[in-house]
């Protein structure tokens, strides 16, 4: 360990101000200090800087502070920079990075929290249902669904259609599809819907009905004429009711509550005349539909096929 420095304090001051006066001073002052013998005019010049000061400085002080100056004893090294160096200058400077670094932090802690709360939560929430869907609820639902039109109808075409949307469900649920397992599940529902209600055919007929029935010539066939009468569905309490109909003339189907449907030629012909005498069909229910089966059973002839428009 080196020795203690038992030099008075105020000698020790004046050579550090020694030092820091050659260093800061004029450019000769280091330059004569440069040159080799010139250290008795460098000594000279400095008492005139600090006599002109009005201060006395013992010649023995202003040659420690040439010899400091020249071996760079007071002249400030900065450490090595060693992690601890550094981590102490990140310390010191925290004054000045600490409140950007903890906003920072609080906004991306904010906004972990609203990612969680607004889509990944909500994300995780519909995996679950779905999962929980494919694996009991649809299944469960289709079945369910399946046996109660077994229970309600005996009738082939009905229970065949049920059959084929229950294959369909199972199928799409066994290849994750929840979308194809809807569909059938609606498919059944649909079909349940059907077999459960009853309804009467009614032509309709008085004062805000144009036409009670209508004639077609098909294009490949000009010496020919299909029937229609113009019906509508009604339930036991007068309301009407929407059901599946194919229109003949394009294939397609829709839920309607009136069409035109296609009736031999001496049907036609006796409602017809029956309208004729006094604007009223007294028979105007020509077909009724039961619960347990699909289609009407007419009480009057028609080769079947309907339109829906006229």
């Amino acid at each position: 360990m080196p020795a203690a420095d038992t030099r008075p304090l105020d000698d020790v001051l004046l050579a550090m101000d020694v030092v820091d006066t050659l260093r800061h001073r004029e450019q000769a002052l280091a330059r004569e200090l440069d040159a080799v013998g010139r250290e008795t005019a460098l000594l000279d010049r400095l008492r005139e800087i600090y006599k002109a000061q009005g201060i006395e400085v013992p010649d023995h002080v202003l040659q420690e502070g040439v010899r400091a100056l020249e071996e760079q004893r007071f002249q400030y090294k900065p450490p090595k920079r060693t992690l601890s160096v550094r981590l102490a200058e990140v310390y010191v400077s925290r004054a000045r990075w600490w409140k950007p670094v903890v906003g920072l932090l609080t906004a991306i802690a904010i906004g972990l929290g609203v990612y969680q709360l607004g889509v990944a939560g909500p994300a995780q929430a519909r995996a679950a249902a779905i999962e929980a869907e494919l694996s009991t609820g649809l299944p469960d639902e289709l079945q369910t669904i399946h046996r109660a039109i077994m229970n309600i109808s005996d009738e082939d075409v009905a229970l065949r259609r049920a059959d084929t949307f229950l294959q369909d469900g199972l199928q799409a649920v066994e290849a994750r599809n929840v979308e194809g397992g809807r569909a059938a599940v609606e498919n059944l529902k649909e079909l349940r819907t059907d077999i459960t209600t009853s309804y009467d055919v009614r032509v309709v007929y008085g004062p805000d009905e144009p036409r009670s029935g209508v004639f077609r010539i098909p294009n490949d066939a000009p010496n020919t004429r299909n029937y229609y009468l113009i019906v509508e569905a009604v339930d036991p309490a007068g309301r009407l009711v929407e059901v599946p109909i194919t229109n003949e003339e394009n294939g397609e189907t829709r839920r309607v509550t009136r069409w035109g449907q296609r009736v031999s030629a001496s049907a036609f012909d006796t409602i017809a005349s029956d309208k004729r005498d006094d604007q009223i069909i007294q028979n105007a229910v020509i077909g009724q539909k039961i619960v347990g089966r699909l289609s009407p059973d007419f009480s009057v002839e028609t080769p079947g096929g309907a339109i829906l428009e006229w």
